[in-house]
Formats: C-alpha cells, structure tokens, sequence
C-alpha cells in the first residue's frame, strides 16, 4: 500500500503536526516504509502460536515488608556534599 500526497496531509492533519509542503515527500516516504515493513510482518507465519496478552497473568514474587534502616549509613551519606554527623547538611531556607 503506497500513500499519496494527500493521504500523508490527512495523516499529519489527524496526528495534529504541522509539515511543511516541501516535506511531504520526506515524510510520505518514511510512512511508506513503515507499512512496507508491517507487510514484511503479515507475512510472518505464526499459525500455532499463541498470543501474548502480557505480564500480568504472571504472579508476583512476593517478600516480606520489613521496615529497616538501611544498613549502611556511611555508604549512603557519602554522596552527601555536606554533612552534620549521621545527617545530610543543607542550607537554611527560613529564618
């Protein structure tokens, strides 16, 4: 299937983009190699195979919620570019 100019104008008036006149010849042949490679997946067999529905049939791996300090405060607080003790620094916004 090969679009026409008027065709690709339609197209960008419904995606809502502006395209220049001296574009459309760009951008009707991208569109037109976009539905040459969804032929190309037409043309796939995939007769017996059974079709993805997504993740969420899968279920969950499950831990518990523990509530912990992290563990390693050092490690955390080393990335901090002022400290005060176990705290970040950060300058006073109100006085």
């Amino acid at each position: 299937m090969a679009l026409d100019p008027t065709t690709v104008r339609r197209i960008a008036t419904l995606a809502r983009i502006r395209v220049e006149d001296n574009e459309i010849a760009t951008l009707q042949g991208e569109l037109n190699g976009i539905l040459g490679w969804i032929e190309q997946l037409n043309e796939v067999d995939v007769e017996g195979i059974a079709p993805l529905t997504g993740a969420a049939a899968m279920a969950m791996a499950m831990r518990d919620d523990v509530v912990t300090d992290g563990g390693y405060p050092e490690q955390i607080l080393a990335n901090a570019p002022d400290r005060n003790g176990a705290f970040y620094a950060v300058p006073k916004v109100v006085e």
